[in-house]
């Protein structure tokens, strides 16, 4: 049922019978959902090529008239012995003028279809990979309660100003990088979002977008609420040297509204089809640990986890920890910015993961876009 209601939507979003808001929402999610943007390019082709088909149809029809026409005022005439021809050189013969017609507008369309799908499929590899932010699929709003609490967010915010719209469209992780409110995620976890709440501890904060970066899928946000207070010394790293095959890691993040603890192993120093700005690692995650940390066993950290292979849930992939050193850079060339700076040490070395993830649940961070 869930299906045939989505697929209705697709279908009235591409005949354009959604109305202003609704379409906003179903391009947010489409962003957010590479199933439902590959479900939309599909529905597409689908009805472009059922127009073609009639169309081609119809041609034929046309020019089955105007040879008959033409045989009737003795235009043409056909080989006497056109009847005795085996059938395929028959139909050859009798339509080769229209077979070549409908070659070339197949050769048109094959053309067409493949621009299409370089217009609308996901960029890069994304139809294999999935992104594991949680997306949100309610296209009407969201329930009254969760509504209000916004507006309390929002209104007790003196920089934030109050925006209408409060569908939530995805949820992810995120983590501290500075004491005073800078966070770390993935960009995909806050693109098409207007409002940023991050939660811990069952506090929530209005957070805004400082830096994106789609290419290296990073973003960071700062929370930017009257209510948060700065954090003391952050008791982690991040690692700027390499990270060798078979180390321990482990992933905290938001899959649920819980926090969620996952460990797995080193497994590839690059993504993707060797993709150079991301690392391999062998563990299980799901929609909602995008943008979370990867740690070592010394409690630094070594990358933000972001996709996964849609054939394997434990071959996932995560943005290196030099990236995130590389924005930070970028980020404080804007004089605004010029006292953010990356935790250097680990008080964790030597800890137990016991301990190591008791004290990191205090700076990992939910993320809800609206």
């Amino acid at each position: 049922m869930e299906e045939i209601l989505l697929l209705d939507l697709v279908e009235r979003y591409l005949s354009g019978d959604l109305d202003e808001s609704q379409r906003f929402q179903f391009e947010a999610m489409r962003r957010q959902n590479p199933e439902i943007d590959n479900l939309v390019v599909e529905q597409q082709m689908f009805m472009g090529n059922l127009t073609h088909y009639g169309e081609r149809r119809q041609f034929k029809h046309e020019l089955a008239e105007i040879h008959n026409r033409l045989l009737e005022q003795n235009e043409i005439v056909e080989e006497p012995d056109v009847k005795s021809i085996a059938p395929i050189r028959r139909f050859w013969l009798r339509n080769k003028r229209t077979v070549a017609v409908a070659a070339s507008i197949a050769g048109i369309t094959a053309l067409a279809i493949s621009g299409l799908m370089q217009g609308f499929a996901p960029k890069g590899s994304q139809s294999y990979l999935q992104q594991l932010n949680r997306k949100m699929t309610q296209l009407e709003g969201v329930q009254r309660e969760q509504n209000k609490k916004i507006d309390q967010l929002i209104d007790s915010t003196e920089t934030t100003t109050k925006v209408p719209d409060k569908v939530q469209v995805s949820a992810g992780t995120s983590f501290l990088i500075d004491e005073d409110g800078y966070l770390a995620t993935n960009a995909h976890v806050v693109e098409g979002s207007s409002t940023l709440i991050v939660v811990n501890n069952n506090k929530e904060y209005i957070a805004r977008k400082v830096y994106e970066n789609a290419e290296n899928d990073l973003a960071i946000l700062k929370i930017d609420d009257k209510d948060w207070k700065p954090v003391g010394k952050l008791p982690y790293n991040v690692r700027r040297g390499s990270v060798d095959l078979g180390e321990e890691i482990y992933t905290l993040g938001y899959p649920r509204n819980e926090i969620v603890y996952n460990r797995g192993y080193m497994s590839a120093k690059s993504g993707y089809r060797d993709d150079s700005m991301s690392i391999q690692i062998a563990i299980s995650a799901n929609p909602g640990n995008s943008g979370g940390p990867v740690l070592d066993r010394n409690g630094s950290i070594i990358g933000i986890l972001s996709t996964r292979d849609r054939q394997s849930n434990d071959v996932v992939f995560a943005s290196k920890a030099n990236n995130l050193t590389t924005a930070v850079e970028t980020l404080k060339k804007d004089t605004a910015y010029k006292n953010l700076n990356l935790p250097k040490y680990s008080n964790l070395k030597g800890m137990d993961v016991v301990k190591q993830v008791k004290k990191l649940q205090n700076y990992v961070f939910m993320v809800k876009g609206y």
